[in-house]
């Protein structure tokens, strides 16, 4: 079976969906399955070969707003690529332009997918407004987004989300065609048996504390709606109550803002990214907990990961990591709120923040893996490409 993954959020510079891409690649079985990522990139090409399949670039301009990025333009250069490859399925996974290009390429002879790897409301139009306005009145504002899901929704057989709570939004908007296909954690990587007491205390040294502090993780690009400073702010004000040193891994655009938010204050860390997967393993499952400021990731990996670590959660209540939360296992806050996250960070610590590890622990292998995601997802395109289908 061909899967021809028209993917405009894949840049080689790296990224959530470059991960994904590249755990899709591994997943794919030999004589089964055969995955084409189709990109935008600076020009046309193969950037990489492989026993699952091939990253094929198309020549397309770079976003203005992220020029790691680039965007698809030339609708007839990418029908005549996918004429060229002749999918028993197309996969898109932007609800930008390209799925209404997709949508346009022979319609209704080929099976397609919408994959939602990205939440435009909460991750924009939530973020600036919903402090003003209630949310039921920023979706009726914004009735044309939802209307151009719509008509996705009428020219795709899928429309994939890998979260309850956002299928149930996207429900809740008029969309019928949804399959909620959780993502996971690699197999075999992620784990308590990783903590490392002696990481752990050089880590809070360089929050100028010793091992009896509280050691907080948090991991995630430097860009606006993770709201770092938030974070930064509550676990300060907590840290009032009791030693808490935080160290965030990451890098991003906003790199400066982020930069001169931490600087007061000097029990926050700000580390580099980590590329190396068993350094990160080792360093997640040596934290105390995962605290997290953004509602409005899909699924939220790093939360999935850092459960899979036993690592407790502070989360908020929206939004992919909401929904890694278990009861018992950390806590959640008021999304977008620094007060309630600094009395969630103040209540967990002041509980049984060993005991909420230890059940964390206990169930960190029920995380569901990569694996299953890519089985269950390549199960769905298998029964569409071989059902007889009904032409439009």
């Amino acid at each position: 079976m061909r899967i021809v993954d028209v993917c405009a959020f894949y840049t080689r510079h790296g990224g959530g969906v470059k991960t994904y891409v590249e755990r899709k690649l591994a997943a794919a079985r030999s004589g089964v399955h055969e995955i084409i990522i189709l990109a935008p990139d600076d020009a046309d090409g193969v950037i990489f070969e492989g026993p699952g399949g091939t990253i094929r670039t198309l020549k397309a301009p770079k976003l203005p707003v992220d020029r790691r990025y680039h965007y698809f333009q030339d609708e007839a250069a990418l029908h005549a690529a996918l004429d060229e490859l002749a999918p028993d399925l197309v996969e898109v996974s932007s609800p930008w332009g390209s799925p209404a290009m997709v949508a346009r390429w022979r319609p209704g002879e080929v099976p397609r997918a919408l994959v939602m790897h990205a939440d435009p409301m909460s991750a924009y139009a939530y973020r600036y407004l919903q402090p003003i306005l209630p949310r039921e009145m920023i979706d009726k504002n914004f009735e044309p987004f939802w209307r151009h899901l719509r008509r996705l929704n009428e020219a795709f057989d899928f429309v994939i989300s890998a979260s309850p709570s956002f299928t149930a939004r996207l429900a809740a908007q008029g969309l019928d065609k949804l399959h909620t296909i959780p993502m996971g954690v690699e197999a075999g990587l992620f784990s308590p048996a990783r903590r490392d007491a002696d990481l752990r205390a050089r880590l809070l040294q360089r929050c100028d504390y010793g091992p009896d502090a509280t050691l907080l993780l948090a991991l995630g690009r430097h860009a606006a709606e993770k709201r770092w400073p938030m974070v930064f702010d509550a676990v300060t004000a907590a840290g009032y109550q009791r030693p808490i040193g935080l160290v965030l891994f990451g890098d991003g655009r906003d790199r400066v803002k982020v930069m001169r938010a931490a600087a007061p204050y000097p029990n926050i860390h700000l580390a580099a990214p980590v590329t190396d997967r068993e350094d990160l393993a080792t360093i997640i499952a040596s934290g105390d907990a995962l605290v997290h400021g953004c509602e409005a990731e899909t699924f939220c990996m790093v939360a999935a990961e850092a459960k899979a670590s036993g690592l407790p959660l502070i989360v908020p209540d929206e939004g992919g990591a909401s929904d890694q939360f278990v009861e018992g296992q950390g806590a959640r806050y008021r999304a977008r709120n620094a007060p309630a996250l600094a009395a969630a960070i103040a209540d967990f610590l002041a509980g049984d923040p060993a005991g909420a590890r230890l059940r964390a622990a206990a169930s960190a292998h029920r995380v569901p893996t990569m694996e299953a995601h890519f089985e269950a997802l390549f199960a769905l395109y298998e029964g569409a490409a071989g059902a007889e289908r009904h032409v439009a």
